[in-house]
């Protein structure tokens, strides 16, 4: 069988699949408190890609890119990050931490590839503007959440805090956290500008 999925259909398939995802791994997590706190930034993204989707439509590499977070950090709030079942890979790398959360933070710099799209079909600057502050804009949201967690670890004040807060022991952990996310915007950028306009607005599935 093969389904074809069109640019304007793609987008609502995806937003449909998400929402049953996000429905299903909100059935008991590991911590109702931690889920809350973790899913809030998940919920306000989707719905601010839902209102605006009849405004402005990215691309479909932009949604399944953007996508990748909102998967990823659903999961990251269902079982917290840190106990996320993803030990194999730690054993893989011969880490001793689990890294689930590092590659949540590099698929948040996902997000400059619509910025830079944005940018580009809005034609609201040139390359190097549009570059930089895409990057740049990743930057300030990663520093920002940090500086979130830190402050929701410190009101709470207490294991759920710590959970939100995933450190997991490592006093770098924000700087490190905040360097994935660079990286993530640096990737989708180069993505962007080597391939961004060589891919179609047709997307095909098959199976």
């Amino acid at each position: 069988m093969r389904l074809s999925v069109t640019r304007e259909s793609f987008p609502l398939v995806l937003g449909c699949v998400f929402a049953l995802f996000f429905g299903l791994l909100a059935i008991a997590p590991v911590s109702r408190e931690v889920w809350i706190a973790e899913v809030i930034p998940v919920a306000f993204v989707f719905l601010l890609l839902a209102v605006t989707y009849p405004l402005f439509r990215f691309s479909n590499v932009a949604y399944g890119l953007m996508a990748v977070w909102l998967f990823w950090h659903t999961v990251g709030g269902h079982y917290t990050f840190a106990n996320v079942p993803f030990g194999w890979v730690s054993d893989l790398l011969g880490a001793e931490r689990n890294h689930f959360d590092r590659i949540g933070h590099f698929s948040v710099g996902f997000y400059a590839y619509a910025m830079a799209e944005l940018f580009v079909r809005r034609r609201l600057a040139g390359p190097v503007v549009t570059t930089f502050f895409a990057l740049f804009f990743i930057m300030s949201i990663a520093c920002g959440y940090e500086i979130l967690e830190w402050w929701y670890a410190v009101q709470d004040g207490g294991e759920a805090g710590i959970e939100f807060l995933g450190s997991q022991g490592d006093i770098w952990d924000a700087q490190k956290d905040m360097l994935a996310d660079t990286l993530g915007a640096v990737f989708s950028l180069l993505l962007f500008w080597c391939f961004g306009g060589r891919w179609g607005s047709r997307t095909v599935i098959s199976g």
